[in-house]
Formats: structure tokens, C-alpha cells, sequence
């Protein structure tokens, strides 16, 4: 009897999670497990008494939930993915509806919703934030694919999402085809920079100041009260408030080697692809690199010597810098997540709703914090700005934190602690506040070596030329073409 209202397939945590919320909002769901002992497992345990019904082959999957079918597909990324949709495919009819709710690249769902589409059915690749505990009580979830099947799956995705304040569910419509997974990796590379910049403050809290692990605490509780208070800070004040069996800090004995699970590349790869200057991020992602190559660092930090150690004068004051350089670095990790988002829209001729997306990131998901807010009033204010950081309200925040981000920078350097993330986001900000750049230079150089060509200070834009710089190199220049 066909009695489910969605359907979802592979109940690993997220799954199982997903599944127990959807029930929990009143929804009766079908479940399907590659490893069928696994849905034994959780409909007799989990699952046990609630609106869920355990399928032991896809035929039944399928016959267990209402036309059009909806079904979730929880598997991990890549191979596993493309087969679970042909599986599908041999047991679904048109008009159905495949929702990927992993973390998949955005091409793959491009290339899956024209695949899926042209079977006659209907395919969403969509984001899910929130780890394990969000997808139990309410995740960030970022739709996007074929536009026909949001009004579909919405009642079902709006119902399982976080609320904010009003009741506004963090999910709604992001557009066609790839965008919402396109979303959703950018709200990761976001995250892999909020965290490195977190883990850099704290670095130069223990090294620079000397700070004790319940000095940290008080002041990453202290920050969540105020302009920082979001997921990642109040988790970071719980951690360095753990202590381990025998009462010194947790945090301490956790080898320093950060794994990933891609996403962050793959937003610094779209980045130099789409030509944006996605710093922070990519800073966030190679400070990780850098951090598995752990025997090679204990070697060098035998072989170099490290500067003598100046702590600032001032520990309250410096700890107020710190503050103020970690919001601005914020800032510009969102500027330059929104510039990747603008110019894959302009790609791929989606219709993003920055402010909207904004929203869908303020509650549920791990970048949530109350900063979002800023970002949705500043799109709602004009939709088409062109950086964040010239909205008023970001204006004010860098000008507050120029002189305070500048002296954490300082220190950083002086005291021999690397702050990658903190020091390219000062880095693009003086880049982008520069009416003048020393690329008059670099173009130079490459008319001189490949006669590339350049354009003047004293002509109109789009007129290129060529100079004969050695007297001996001709006048043909080559090709010219803009990233």
C-alpha cells in the first residue's frame, strides 16, 4: 500500500536523523538501506512504533510511497550517487522526484538533473546543513534542480528546516539545476575559513598572551554575547572548557592534523576558475594541507630558530584587537563567498536570492550566527550590490577594526605565529580599498616576455598595445584575452 509521503535511502546518522525529523513533523516515511540489516536495525530500534516503513528491496521502496513519489537519497558522494539513481530509475515513473541531499559537487548535479530530466522525472541536488544534531531537530537546507518539483517537496523540506525568528524556515527555492549544492559548497568554504580563523585567534591567544585554557573559555564566552556569538564560537567556548579524565584540557592532547572532506577545495577551485579572489578560504584550506604535514614540521621546528617572543603590553586590550580583527576577517570571508556566488549566477543564469540565502544560513546549519541577520538586511537593501563591504553597516565594522587588525597582524608576524586567514583577509582589504595596484608592473612584465599586451592610463579601456621593449622583438604581439 502506498501510504509514505517521502521516501529516503541510506541511514547512516544523517539519514537516520532525517528520517526521525521528517516523522516528527508528521510525515510517514519509506526507508530503504543498501545493507537491508541496517533498516531492521533502525525501524526495531530508533524507528521503533513511529510512521516508518522499513523496505527490504527498491520494488517495495517504491510501491511504499504516493505518487509522484519523493525520495531522498542520503549515500555518500560521487559513484555511489549516479548508482542509486539508475536504481531508481528502474523502479520510478515519470514525474517522480530523486532528491540527493549528500554533499555533491554542483557539476554532478548539473549534469544528473538534465539526466533525470530527460527520463521524464523531476531531480533537486540540494545542501543540508547542520551535522547530526541539526538533521534531527531542524538543518539549513539549500534547494536547487528542477524548478517543477519545489513546489513538491517543499511542504516536506520547510516543515524539517531550522526556524528564525517569525517561524521563517532556513530552506527555500535557490535555482535551477547545480545551484543549490553550489550554495552549499560555498556555505562550506565559508565555514572552513570562520573555523581557521577561530583557531588562529586562539593560537595567539595561548602563544601571544599566554592565556590558560579557562582564560580562553571566558573570552570566547564573552565574544558569543556580543557581535560573534554564533554555533562556531559557542562550540569553541565548550571545548576549551572540556577537560579529559584527568582534568587538563582536552583540546591540548588532540593531535594537530585538520582532515577535509573536499568541499573547501572545491570552492577554491571554482574560485580561480570563475577568477575570484576567494583568499581566505583557500588560506583556510591550505592551512590544513599544512597541518597533516605534521613529521616534516616537527622536523623543521628543529632546524629554524623562532623570534624572540614580545607579548603585547596589554592583555585586555589586545584581546579587545583580537575581537575586532576576527569580525572583520569574518567580513571578508562573506564579501568574497558572495563574489563566487554572483559570478556563478552570472554563469550558469541563476537567479540567487543573496538575501534569501542569507536567511537559510542564519539558523540550522554550522555557520549560523546572528551576523547573517546584517547580511540579509544589506541585500534586502539593495540586491545587487556589488561587494559586502561597501554596504554601510560592513563599512563601519572595517573601519572600527582597521587600526585593531592591523596590530593583531603585527604581532602575529613579530611572534612568529602563523595567522594565514587573518592576514589575507587585511591583505584583500588593502587590495580592494587601492585605487592603484602594481599590476601596471605585472602587466609590463608580460608584454616584455610574451608580448602579452597592456592597456594605458591615458586611453580608453579595451584599446591594448604592444611595446618593443629590448629594440629587437618586433611588433607582433600575441593574443589578448581578459580572466
Amino acid at each position: 500500500m502506498s501510504n509514505a509521503d517521502i521516501g529516503l535511502i541510506g541511514l547512516a546518522v544523517m539519514g537516520e536523523n532525517l528520517v526521525l525529523n521528517m516523522e516528527s513533523k508528521g510525515f510517514t516515511v519509506a526507508v530503504y538501506n543498501r545493507t537491508v540489516s541496517k533498516v531492521d536495525a533502525f525501524t526495531q530500534g530508533r524507528g521503533a512504533g513511529k510512521k516508518i516503513v522499513g523496505c527490504q528491496d527498491l520494488k517495495a521502496f517504491a510501491a511504499a510511497i504516493k505518487r509522484p513519489r519523493k525520495a531522498m537519497i542520503m549515500v555518500k558522494a560521487g559513484e555511489a550517487v549516479d548508482e542509486t539513481i539508475e536504481q531508481l530509475l528502474a523502479v520510478f515513473e515519470p514525474g517522480d522526484i530523486i532528491i540527493d541531499g549528500g554533499n555533491s559537487n554542483y557539476q554532478d548535479t548539473i549534469r544528473r538533473t538534465a539526466f533525470v530530466e530527460s527520463k521524464g522525472l523531476l531531480y533537486i541536488g540540494t545542501g543540508v546543513s547542520g551535522g547530526e544534531e541539526g538533521a534531527l531537530t531542524g538543518p539549513s537546507i539549500m534547494p536547487g534542480g528542477s524548478p517543477a518539483a519545489w513546489p513538491l517537496v517543499k511542504p516536506v523540506l520547510q516543515a524539517i528546516a531550522a526556524k528564525v525568528e517569525g517561524g521563517l524556515p532556513c530552506c527555500d527555492w535557490v535555482g535551477e539545476n547545480g545551484a543549490g549544492h553550489f550554495v552549499k559548497m560555498v556555505h562550506n568554504g565559508i565555514e572552513y575559513g570562520d573555523m581557521q580563523l577561530i583557531c588562529e585567534t586562539y593560537d595567539l591567544m595561548k602563544n601571544c598572551l599566554g592565556l590558560t585554557y579557562p582564560e580562553m573559555r571566558e573570552v570566547f564566552a564573552e565574544w558569543n554575547r556580543g557581535n560573534l556569538n554564533s554555533y562556531l564560537i559557542e562550540i569553541t567556548r565548550d571545548i576549551l572548557g572540556f577537560k579529559d579524565d584527568d582534568g587538563q584540557p582536552l583540546a591540548e592532547k588532540i593531535l594537530d592534523t585538520a582532515g577535509q572532506k573536499g568541499t573547501g577545495k572545491w570552492t577554491g577551485i571554482a574560485a580561480l576558475e570563475f577568477g575570484v579572489p576567494l583568499t581566505l578560504i583557500g588560506e583556510a584550506v591550505f592551512s590544513r594541507c599544512l597541518s597533516a604535514a605534521k613529521s616534516e614540521r616537527v622536523q623543521a621546528s628543529r632546524v629554524f630558530s623562532s623570534p624572540k617572543q614580545v607579548p603585547p603590553a596589554d592583555k585586555k586590550a589586545f584581546i579587545k584587537d583580537l575581537e575586532k580583527a576576527l569580525y572583520a576577517a569574518k567580513v571578508v570571508s562573506y564579501a568574497q563567498g558572495y563574489l563566487l556566488m554572483r559570478e556563478a549566477a552570472k554563469e550558469y543564469r541563476w537567479n540567487l536570492n543573496y538575501g534569501g540565502i542569507a536567511l537559510m544560513w542564519r539558523g540550522g546549519c554550522i555557520i549560523r550566527s546572528v551576523f547573517l541577520g546584517k547580511i540579509k538586511e544589506a541585500f534586502d537593501k539593495k540586491p545587487d550590490l556589488e561587494n559586502l563591504l561597501l554596504d554601510p553597516f560592513f563599512t563601519g565594522i572595517i573601519e572600527d577594526a582597521q587600526a585593531s587588525w592591523r596590530r593583531v597582524a603585527a604581532a602575529a608576524a613579530q611572534n612568529g605565529i602563523p595567522a594565514p586567514a587573518l592576514t589575507s583577509a587585511l591583505a584583500y582589504f588593502d587590495g580592494y580599498r587601492s585605487e592603484r595596484l602594481p599590476a601596471n608592473l605585472l602587466q609590463a612584465q608580460r608584454d616584455y616576455f610574451g608580448a602579452h599586451t597592456y592597456e594605458r592610463v591615458d586611453k580608453k579601456r579595451g584599446e591594448f598595445f604592444h611595446t618593443n621593449w629590448t629594440g629587437h622583438g618586433g611588433s607582433t604581439s600575441a593574443s589578448t584575452y581578459t580572466v
